[in-house]
């Protein structure tokens, strides 16, 4: 005879075995697919709290906030498009439980659209320098820990804001990308750039200059 104790035990146990994705998320939900939701959306730099794979108040406004950035809903409600573009933008590059398992693809070729929508008409080394400052990024306790964390960051890239993150690399920034994928850093451990000639921002002048690369200027 099943038992009602018996019923809810295979209910709790479903639910944490449940991949992302398998279900519309909302406020009270619980379980791994929740966990993976809160650690893709703290990989993007939308701070959650406790990553716990209860889905409270804090994980409610992550998800408007990044609903809000992409230019959907804004509802608070992990439904199919907002798991589909968190997916989409993490390159699937952890485990569940958040571990990053190593550069992907996907990691590579976002990479390489950053470098190409950041750097083009920059000399091939400024399009390193590009890529390894986000490389470094990873590497600081300051930033978040992944490539699509680092870029995705609100306000980080004005070529995420713009839209000139979908543009195709060409073979150039494809090339400059994988160099500083590799370790290559002719910036010296640059965490920002800057062009003189089109920034105001009194926080990006005020942090100690290394170097200038092409027309951007490289910061710790």
């Amino acid at each position: 005879m099943i038992t009602v104790s018996l019923i809810l035990c295979l209910i709790l146990s479903a639910a944490s075995q449940a991949a992302l994705g398998d279900r519309t998320l909302s406020k009270g939900s619980r379980g791994s697919e929740v966990k993976a939701l809160q650690n893709k959306l703290v990989q993007l730099g939308y701070q959650v709290g406790k990553v716990d794979g209860i889905y409270g108040k804090s994980t409610v406004a992550a998800v408007k906030r990044f609903q809000k950035s992409r230019g959907l809903k804004a509802d608070g409600i992990a439904g199919d498009k907002t798991i589909r573009e968190l997916k989409r933008l993490t390159g699937e590059s952890t485990t569940s439980s958040g571990k990053q398992v190593g550069f992907k693809n996907a990691d590579f070729q976002l990479l390489a659209r950053c470098v190409y929508a950041e750097g083009r008409g920059e000399p091939y080394i400024g399009q390193v320098a590009i890529g390894a400052c986000i490389m470094n990024r990873i590497k600081s306790s300051s930033f978040p820990k992944t490539i699509a964390g680092v870029i995705y960051e609100p306000k980080a890239f004005s070529a995420v804001d713009d839209g000139q993150i979908n543009l195709q690399p060409d073979e150039t920034a494809i090339k400059a990308a994988r160099e500083a994928m590799n370790g290559s850093d002719p910036t010296n451990g640059a965490v920002y750039y800057f062009n003189p000639d089109k920034t105001t921002n009194k926080f990006v002048w005020s942090r100690p200059q290394i170097k200038k690369i092409g027309k951007h200027i490289f910061t710790r």
